[in-house]
């Protein structure tokens, strides 16, 4: 086993999951850790054992002797950290979404492209035992022509989602609230299921955290290429907070799937032998031990990474185009520039 050195940016909640995957991981060494409050990074090291932490990104390049790097730092950040660390030539696995906007995502592709620096965005619901099953399910066509899909996530936020992470509450900073920060890993498998999005409805709102910028609800309708609909509903003030959920609709059958905690897929009209995910993990966190295993074999043997940043792009331009929708009342296109990265 070939084994990458990386090092982590952020020392957030995700991060304390993705060094926990890391730490267990025989092929992955994390040489340095990195966040603004240099305490906090401190801090980090010790819990992991990490060699070296540091208070500034670039010092942390600049000193540190690494394959990769993980970015889970606030969202405007992303692009200019993924440029850094590919100018030093170094592979990228980024918290999604890649950018709080299309142009810089098309930005990072090129960098990328042009580099030969891998970068990958961690959507792991692709990792999901369920979401896997589900997806291979609807693109091997044993649910017949797909019709439609809809997905749900009611999940529940406190003031201290806010309060803790002031950038959450901007909407120059975040991106987004709800439909991009949350919502986004189930469209994601929607849009891989049902198809490439073309056109949005959307209505977007703030239900209780009236004082972001952002919102904390957001409902609306997908139209793709090949005819067929997602229905797509969203929140963090659903009480009590629940699981996700999907379903897609065929002429032959109907996949559901519930999760990400103990995912669960099912199949109704049809027998269906559940395809696995690429990769080992452990009870509900394994798509993210997945991913991140996918990705050290993507960066460090040229296997093939489930999330690399172009096929991301599809569903940035989706809910991009629900928030515009939301905007002018009208149905919006998706801007498809994407295109000259994804067949």
């Amino acid at each position: 086993m070939k084994k990458m050195k990386m090092a982590m940016v952020g020392c957030g909640d995700i991060a304390r999951y993705t060094a926990l995957g890391a730490k267990l991981n025989r092929g992955i060494e994390i040489s340095a850790c990195m966040d603004i409050d240099k305490e906090r990074a401190a801090k980090f090291a010790r819990r992991f054992r990490i060699k070296r932490s540091f208070d500034d990104y670039e010092e942390m390049l600049k000193n540190t002797e690494i394959d990769a790097v993980y970015i889970a730092s606030p969202h405007d950040l992303h692009v200019g950290m993924i440029r850094s660390a590919v100018s030093r030539g170094h592979h990228v696995l980024c918290e999604k979404p890649v950018a709080t906007t299309l142009d810089d995502a098309l930005e990072v592709c090129r960098l990328s492209r042009e580099s030969g620096r891998k970068v990958g965005i961690n959507y792991q619901y692709r990792y999901d035992s369920g979401c896997y099953a589900l997806v291979t399910a609807a693109k091997g066509g044993e649910l017949g022509d797909i019709y439609y899909g809809r997905c749900n996530v009611p999940w529940w936020r406190g003031e201290e989602y806010f309060h803790n992470s002031l950038w959450h509450k901007s909407l120059a900073r975040s991106g987004g609230g709800t439909l991009l920060t949350q919502a986004s890993h189930i469209v994601d498998i929607m849009l891989l299921c049902v198809g490439r999005p073309v056109s949005t409805i959307g209505v977007v709102d703030k239900k209780v955290f009236t004082d972001a910028e952002v919102e904390d609800t957001a409902l609306g309708v997908i139209e793709t290429a090949g005819g067929g609909q997602i229905s797509v509903t969203t929140s963090m003030v659903a009480v009590p907070e629940q699981k996700v959920t999907a379903e897609v609709y065929g002429s032959k059958g109907t996949g559901t799937y519930r999760g990400p905690e103990s995912p669960k897929v099912e199949f109704k009209g049809i027998k269906v032998k559940k395809a696995k995910p690429p990769g080992r993990g452990i009870s509900n966190i394994h798509a993210l031990f997945r991913s991140i295993e996918g990705f050290r074999r993507w960066a460090v043997e040229d296997e093939r990474f489930l999330t690399p940043v172009e096929e991301t792009l599809p569903v940035l331009s989706a809910i991009k185009a629900l928030y515009r929708s939301s905007e002018t009342g009208k149905r919006e296109s998706v801007d498809d520039r994407y295109l000259e990265f994804v067949k």
